[in-house]
């Protein structure tokens, strides 16, 4: 079987290889178990030089790397180029933490001595997909590395470039042969892997189905996971909020990437008392957005992935305007293009409240008041992240507590921040990426106690 790139932009091949033989995997996880007995005994100053290394890597070779995701994924050039920035991030981050985060903690007990340790479990594989081909990795495999273990990645097969690119950037910095080592595979050798006794746990950015599978197969052999599956975030817009801010805001967090993050604004909650108010406000922002080539310095939104992506987003707007939305702006596509997209009149059990909608589709659902408002962000099989936009700091700190998500941004879109655990609750999965919560996910939390 071959992996392809298509370049949505264009519709054409830009590049494709075949698919590793189960006799290359077995030999990649003998290299990967042999190259975890040296690298866990690396110390942590070594690792954070490496890791330094990547970090400066990206930034002298950002413009090169993020013109490979443009033309992987179609995504608009600057916002590549801010994608290399923040996996430049995230690597110096660990680099200068790492070591705090896994100093071992010291507790007083009946023995002389006794503390906890936090030592590598072995080889970690990560599933990634194809929406943020750099940020999605390095966030995972930053801390993982700098914990001592060995990485296994096997990326989405529309962005295999990518994958290479980032194979050979690690080579680049100086990490040990075979530590990193990136699967050219498909979904469908993904249970072998799991399986191998080399594996010893696995973590997934993707769908809820993706993840279920990938959960079901660990399970089976006592592996841990950790699972980020997406969201249909709620944008909440109190009676008191700033509605200048709330616009702007709401625009880019639900157009950024073309709509295509999990972390994106997908339903936006608006109190009745300023809802026309609002909905006139977005019509006009955007209006203003462009369309087009996503090598366009101007362009803020190119293409959707891929054409199939663009029909399914196309089918989950009209089979909501056949249930009573009202299209108030754009529910056009073409190929893999889909236009920047407003409806009102959105209510619960439609397509673009229940499901994630992949795409630059605005839906608005009106609430009577801020309870309402609540109940209706909760109202979702998903919870990752919720925007609250007010301008009443004791109201704000009395409904934080109420929302079910991972993560609650005041005046805010929801965002990943190397600083900050990330991960949901309920359909959007568990465990959390990033912060010090992040590189404790892949560790032995050993207990040592001794009376010598």
């Amino acid at each position: 079987m071959k992996l392809k790139s298509i370049n949505p932009y264009t519709d054409t091949i830009v590049y494709e290889c075949d698919e590793l033989s189960d006799k290359q995997i077995e030999s990649v996880l003998g290299y990967s178990k042999n190259a975890f007995e040296n690298w866990k005994l690396t110390s942590l100053a070594e690792r954070a030089k490496l890791m330094t290394n990547t970090s400066d890597i990206l930034l002298k070779e950002k413009e090169r790397l993020a013109h490979i995701i443009t033309i992987e994924m179609g995504k608009p050039i600057k916002e590549s180029r801010s994608e290399i920035n923040k996996c430049a991030w995230v690597c110096k981050y660990y680099s200068e933490n790492a070591e705090q985060f896994l100093q071992p903690r010291f507790i007083s007990t009946d023995a002389k001595t006794s503390y906890i340790r936090y030592d590598p479990l072995g080889t970690i594989l990560g599933i990634m997909p194809w929406n943020f081909p750099f940020w999605q990795v390095f966030r995972f495999v930053s801390p993982t590395l700098m914990a001592g273990n060995t990485i296994l990645l096997k990326h989405a097969s529309n962005v295999q470039q990518c994958a290479m690119k980032i194979h050979d950037i690690f080579r680049m910095a100086g990490f040990p042969e075979k530590v990193f080592q990136s699967l050219a595979i498909g979904s469908g050798k993904v249970k072998q892997l799991i399986e191998s006794e080399v594996v010893k746990a696995v973590t997934l950015t993707g769908s809820e189905i993706a993840g279920a599978s990938v959960a079901e197969v660990a399970g089976k052999h006592i592996k841990k996971t950790v699972l980020e599956l997406g969201g249909s975030n709620a944008f909440i817009v109190l009676k008191d909020a700033d509605l200048v801010k709330a616009v702007e805001i709401g625009v880019q967090a639900r157009m950024i990437n073309g709509g295509q993050s999990c972390i994106a604004a997908k339903r936006f909650i608006v109190h009745e008392m300023v809802a026309e108010e609002y909905i006139k406000m977005l019509k006009i922002r955007i209006r203003r957005l462009k369309v087009g080539d996503p090598f366009d310095e101007k362009t803020d939104l190119g293409p959707l992935a891929s054409k199939k992506q663009s029909e399914l987003v196309h089918t989950q707007v009209t089979k909501s305007i056949e249930m009573g939305a009202v299209l108030e702006f754009g529910g056009k596509h073409k190929h893999a293009f889909y236009s920047p997209t407003l409806l009102t009149n959105v209510k619960p059990g439609m397509p673009v409240f229940e499901e994630e909608v992949f795409g630059p589709v605005l839906p608005v659902i009106v609430a009577k008041n801020t309870e309402e408002a609540i109940l209706l962000a909760n109202q979702s099989n998903y919870g990752l992240g919720v925007s609250v936009f007010t301008n009443n700091m004791q109201e704000a700190e009395r409904i934080i507590p109420q929302f079910d998500d991972g993560a609650v941004f005041m005046n805010a879109s929801v965002k990943s921040d190397p600083r900050l655990p990330f991960g949901g609750t309920k359909h959007s999965g568990y465990g959390r990426e990033l912060a010090m919560e992040g590189i404790k996910e892949f560790v032995n939390c050993k207990t040592v106690y001794s009376d010598l």
